[in-house]
């Protein structure tokens, strides 16, 4: 068997290869010429220069004989480009592009990388499933509304004959977020600054259960459905008082009140041209942080076996691996961060 990964140099997208090479399945990988392949050491797989961008004739001749696709490839620190254009041709051309290619291809099955923000936020009190949909405006959250129009261009491809799935990740961390997607809290916690909470909170996922999700839905997963795959549900608060004890510290010592918000969503915005791209997040996700952005992964569970890992497990392995990798700042390695498996 030959897979075809996008994405593949990217923190879910290497995972997904290094288990699929474990397999001892084939795996061939889109990289554009810039792209570091350091994710990546050690394993045995094909590459191929080319973007998602490309022509669907050339995508079509790069994944012919594979069997399966994974189309992990996306662009979701979107608040660090001026504008959004790069944002949706990304996410929905580029992904209209790749199924195209598949279904002239005629691979076996196409499975797409979409994302809990493309399902929006529930009411009060209630989980996201995946009956939901996005129901926020475009503005409000461009990656969530490029990731919903991708999972349109999916069902198009569906009617169209090609055999297709969607999982929907929530927030990831484990191991090997070597682009550091999902850092931000760990450093912050490393350094002793993760003191302050929002006071909305979300679902945290294992990268492992991601990918296990991911080859599920390959091998099992219905034509034509989404799969949400999701982990805890925590508030910040709890998140980042796990994050703070696994680091030797404490806290946070304070919740925002919701009110404060919008305010400090204006004052990111702005810092935006005053700090440039490096910010770890935008305003307008900073906005939606007042939210309780909770998740049923149950469909997932039930239909795909995929496993479930708590965010404790996965947030040690993540902090072990960027301590082990030199993501952390020195004072990481103080002995009160004790380690609890």
């Amino acid at each position: 068997m030959l897979t075809f990964v996008t994405g593949g140099t990217g923190f879910v997208g290497s995972n997904l290869v290094a288990a699929l090479v474990k397999r001892g399945i084939g795996v061939r990988v889109l990289r554009r010429p810039t792209s570091s392949l350091t994710a990546l050491d050690g394993l045995d797989f094909q590459t191929c220069v080319g973007d998602v961008l490309d022509e669907v004739d050339t995508l079509m001749a790069a994944m012919a004989g594979c069997d399966w696709v994974f189309h992990t490839a996306a662009i979701s620190d979107y608040w660090r480009y001026r504008g959004q254009n790069r944002l949706y041709r990304t996410n929905v051309g580029g992904t209209r592009n790749m199924l195209a290619a598949a279904l002239r291809a005629g691979v076996g099955r196409f499975v797409l990388t979409s994302s809990l923000a493309a399902l929006g936020v529930p009411e009060p009190g209630h989980l996201l499933t995946e009956s939901n949909t996005f129901n926020l405006r475009p503005r409000q959250f461009p990656y969530g509304y490029s990731k919903h129009l991708a999972e349109s261009e999916l069902r198009l491809a569906v009617a169209a004959g090609l055999d297709a799935v969607a999982v929907n990740p929530s927030v990831v961390i484990g191991p090997g977020d070597l682009n550091r997607t999902e850092s931000a809290m760990f450093v912050q916690a490393a350094r002793g600054r993760l003191r302050v909470a929002a006071p909305g909170g979300t679902n945290f996922v294992a990268v492992g259960d991601v990918v296990a999700g991911h080859i599920a839905a390959a091998e099992r997963g219905r034509a034509g459905e989404h799969y949400i795959l999701a982990g805890e549900n925590l508030s910040f608060r709890e998140a980042f008082a796990t994050v703070n004890d696994i680091a030797g510290r404490s806290g946070p010592r304070v919740v925002l009140p919701a009110w404060t918000i919008p305010v400090a969503a204006a004052a990111v915005g702005a810092a935006r041209f005053v700090v440039g791209p490096r910010l770890p997040l935008g305003g307008k996700q900073m906005r939606l942080s007042s939210v309780g952005i909770y998740a049923d992964g149950s469909k997932a569970r039930t239909e795909l076996g995929v496993p479930y890992t708590p965010f404790r497990t996965a947030a040690q392995s993540a902090y072990d691996w960027y301590l082990e990798n030199h993501y952390l700042p020195e004072q990481a390695a103080d002995p009160r961060a004790r380690i609890r498996r």
